[in-house]
């Protein structure tokens, strides 16, 4: 819940406008402003206080008690001209609300975290538990200073700045990203305890250790069966131990999962409650399908499969593996009281990665019509796939570090294949196309490649269509058809097929690529067929360089259409029978009425 507090007529008015704005989300907080301000702040996840910037401070000061617990803090000034995120700008999310408020109220958000200033991913914002001297890595980073990467493995994370590297020399700062305590155990050499990732005792000259930051991916999950009336106790005494002998961090386990048979079971429900994930189960009949090294009659009779700890953890790591087989709580000093049976067991697996694929439309060229959800899929990447002209669009986007790979016109199945092969190494990939990603652009030959190995996201774009008809007027207010004239992938006889279709159907078309250097014939085919259903003085819009430098469009009619003014740029939408011309604008009602 967001808090909101104002203390004079105009904050109280801005304050109400916001709360309208999100029903559901907000609570004011009326009366005394100092108490209000309290409430709100001991009550809500984040607050918007239409105060001065000095009031706020003064009045959250008594009440801070640290990065991990404020909630985050905006002000917004009276005027309403600027939405200052005051604190807890990652970990309160006031950055992102600052942002928000601004697009509400019309405001100018202003955020002063230096890796948002510089452009840079703040450790504490890429949606991992991040410990160690996140301070001084993280100013490492800010001043581009060499920073020692060590990975376990690759991850779909966005770019990191040029500077942090695994080949940065000896004695620099450390951001390690790993499930385990004492460093990785693949990649960059270490065994299996990561002795050998631990950093030096004292930098190149002998001086004190490089600093370290951690970032604890959500890989591990922990398999548990318990029988009825396990306590709580004996179940995180058995997780915790599990993970700190195999030299597991507890910050990397994702959740617990068990059987359906123990979904309500109290114990597990606490332990799961504590350590702060969810608690998932399984039907035994899928759990008794997975291999195992360690089956048991005991719970195959109790719950219907041979395995619960050991197939749960397996069962929500698909692709994954077994790290810790299943250990007993009576194997942990103190669980269990002497002469008592073990009554529950847990065992641990990771999760095989999983990169990340977003398929992004980047809208028909102007910036303002690249949509907010594009851009920050942009920003999320690590890598940026498309046709070059299309990444040079979006270059200054990008954030440092960002990776590209270019190719040009008739390379899409390349392009696809090059996306999918890299979010299967388990990078963060962003395909870009213009337009839509899924209308006549790069979704369907990529989606084509991808399999369920990798995560796919669509992210929609403004089509060249719909950016036409809005110049055009509205020729789309009732039933319309995309067709591409392009004869490159389609033979001409489907293509003249389904123009035909369209004009039989009476619905309004939009050609796509209608017409270029070497293919010309195509465009005066299409509507010709057009011609034979439609009358002469049908409308027909033609819009080129839609949103671009050059940007051009007319209206006319079937008969009067000139052709040697389209190229690749252009899209030519054509009515249909109950399409008018109306103060020069092209007009499809949502009925027939208007029909004569």
């Amino acid at each position: 819940m967001i808090g909101i507090v104002a203390a004079t007529a105009a904050g109280r008015r801005a304050a109400a406008d916001l709360a309208a704005a999100w029903p559901g989300r907000t609570a004011v907080y009326d009366g005394p402003v100092a108490e209000a301000v309290r409430r709100a702040f001991a009550e809500c996840g984040q607050l918007v206080c239409f105060l001065a910037t000095g009031a706020t401070v003064r009045l959250v000061a008594p009440l801070l008690a640290g990065k991990a617990e404020d909630p985050g803090v905006v002000c917004v000034d009276e005027a309403r001209r600027f939405a200052v995120a005051l604190l807890g700008g990652h970990a309160g999310g006031a950055n992102a609300l600052a942002a928000e408020v601004a697009d509400v109220l019309g405001a100018q958000p202003v955020v002063t975290t230096a890796t948002d200033a510089a452009g840079i991913p703040g450790l504490d914002a890429l949606g991992l538990p991040v410990e160690g001297d996140v301070a001084a890595v993280s100013r490492a980073v800010l001043d581009g200073s060499p920073v020692r990467l060590d990975a376990d493995r690759t991850r779909p994370l966005p770019a990191l700045p040029p500077c942090v590297r695994a080949d940065a020399p000896a004695g620099s700062p450390v951001l390690r990203i790993s499930d385990r305590t004492g460093g990785p155990d693949r990649a960059t050499g270490g065994g299996p305890d990561g002795a050998s990732d631990r950093p030096a005792a004292g930098g190149p000259d002998g001086g004190a250790a490089a600093p370290v930051a951690v970032l604890r991916p959500a890989s591990l999950v922990v398999g548990v069966g318990a029988s009825r009336g396990a306590p709580a106790a004996e179940v995180l005494a058995l997780v915790r131990a599990a993970l700190a002998d195999a030299g597991l961090s507890a910050a990397s386990v994702a959740e617990l999962s068990t059987v359906d048979a123990k979904a309500d079971e109290p114990g597990l429900v606490e332990a799961a409650r504590t350590l702060g994930v969810p608690l998932t189960t399984h039907p035994a009949g899928v759990l008794a399908a997975v291999p195992v090294p360690n089956p048991s009659a005991a719970p195959l009779a109790a719950v219907g499969t041979p395995s619960v700890a050991e197939a749960a953890a397996l069962a929500s790591a698909p692709g994954g593996e077994l790290l810790v087989p299943k250990r007993l709580s009576t194997s942990v000093p103190g669980a269990v009281p002497d002469g008592r049976a073990a009554r529950c067991t847990a065992a641990v697996a990771r999760r095989a990665v999983r990169g990340r694929l977003a398929l992004v439309g980047l809208g028909p060229g102007a910036r303002d019509l690249l949509t907010p959800r594009a851009r920050a899929e942009l920003r999320r990447a690590s890598v940026v796939v498309g046709l070059d002209q299309y990444v040079d669009q979006v270059r200054d986007l990008l954030r440092p570090g960002t990776r590209t790979e270019e190719s040009g016109l008739g390379a899409e199945e390349e392009r696809a294949r090059t996306a999918v092969r890299l979010a299967r190494e388990g990078l963060a990939v962003a395909l870009v196309g213009s337009g839509d990603a899924g209308v006549y652009a790069m979704a369907s030959p990529a989606l084509a490649e991808a399999g369920e190995d990798i995560d796919v996201v669509g992210v929609p774009g403004v089509t060249a269509a719909l950016a036409a008809a809005a110049l055009l007027g509205a020729p789309l207010g009732h039933d319309h058809v995309a067709i591409s004239l392009s004869d490159l992938h389609t033979p001409w006889e489907v293509i003249e097929r389904r123009v035909r279709a369209a004009a039989e159907s009476d619905l309004v078309v939009t050609f796509y690529n209608p017409r270029s250097r070497g293919r010309d014939r195509q465009l005066p085919a299409a509507l010709g067929i057009l011609a034979a259903h439609r009358a002469p003085g049908t409308p027909v819009g033609v819009a080129r360089a839609v949103s671009r430098p050059g940007e051009w469009h007319t209206v006319t009619t079937l008969a009067d259409v000139d052709v040697t003014t389209v190229d690749m740029t252009t899209v030519v939408t054509v009515g249909n029978t109950a399409t008018r011309r109306v103060a020069g604008r092209m007009v499809t009602p949502r009925g027939y009425r208007w029909q004569q």
